[in-house]
């Protein structure tokens, strides 16, 4: 697992905002932020190089493209072995349907974010495209009534000393 990037106020500040409008331009950040345009453009471009930055992505709004109908499947896939879980992830990628895999630990081995049309559709996906696959022992599919989005990913905040250490540190 790579090691986290250190991280100053400044840095902080300049991912809340793009975290929340990535297409705010380098001018107003850096206005926002207190530093020259050219400062922005370089903490920015070596948060991308440092892998905390990975990329910008445009949202759609699943139900206005005919996709109102979400669900999470959880899959169960036997015998769970590595030779199967490359190719079993790549088929359900790059189906339109998913949105979301994620690999688990416990008696569930996937669980797949779906959007499609409606009832029929899900049914479709889950019948033709997870059940059908030799691999696949079990679907079990929860619908989503709604979602929220939570806020920035931001780094953990340093612990606060215990009370003996604040005290030891006081002259």
């Amino acid at each position: 697992m790579p090691d986290s990037v250190a991280l100053d106020p400044v840095d902080l500040h300049l991912l809340r905002l793009l975290q929340n409008d990535a297409r705010t331009t380098y001018r107003d950040l850096a206005a926002q932020v207190g530093v020259a345009p050219s400062t922005c453009l370089d903490r920015v471009a070596r948060l991308r190089r440092a892998g905390v930055i990975l990329g910008h992505r445009l949202e759609l709004d699943p139900a206005k493209m005919g996709r109102g109908l979400q669900a999470l499947l959880l899959v169960q896939v036997r015998p769970h072995r590595r030779e199967l879980v490359g190719p079993f992830v790549d088929r359900i990628r790059a189906l339109p349907e998913s949105r979301t895999v994620f690999h688990l630990t416990g008696p569930d081995d996937y669980l797949v974010h779906v959007a499609v049309a409606d009832m029929t559709d899900l049914q479709r996906l889950v019948l033709d495209e997870f059940t059908s696959q030799r691999e696949v022992a079990r679907v079990e599919t929860r619908l989503i009534f709604q979602q929220w989005e939570c806020g920035p990913l931001l780094p953990p905040a340093a612990p606060a000393p215990s009370p003996a250490a604040a005290r030891a540190a006081t002259p």
